[in-house]
């Protein structure tokens, strides 16, 4: 999964010609890890139809202000440059996949 910073998210992100997750973590967050489990195998599963990032939020203290992300594990789901969605806290995979169905729907 690609790692998202500061200075590649407009590029990865902002500019992506699909929709995008951004999946913003911390190393010592234990819901982070979790959750992240879920979000790699939905990106296997969504490949070619939606850009699954990795974010530390140790690393994009830029972006998180810009998004005001303050809690985490936290998801920004992008389409067409513009945030879509944005989920906070440890959610199922049935769950994410819902969110991300939105966003995928007509892709």
């Amino acid at each position: 999964m690609l790692e998202i910073t500061d200075n590649n998210f407009e590029k990865e992100v902002i500019k992506s010609s699909i929709p995008v997750l951004v999946d913003f973590y911390a190393e010592w967050c234990g819901p982070c890890h979790d959750i992240g489990i879920a979000v790699e195998e939905l990106s296997k599963e969504y490949e070619g139809k939606l850009k699954v990032c990795k974010g530390n939020i140790d690393n994009n203290s830029i972006t998180l202000g810009n998004y005001e992300v303050t809690g985490i594990p936290a998801m920004l789901i992008f389409k067409d440059g513009e945030l879509f969605n944005s989920i906070v806290g440890l959610r199922s995979k049935k769950n994410l996949r819902k969110d991300i169905e939105e966003v995928c729907h007509d892709e």
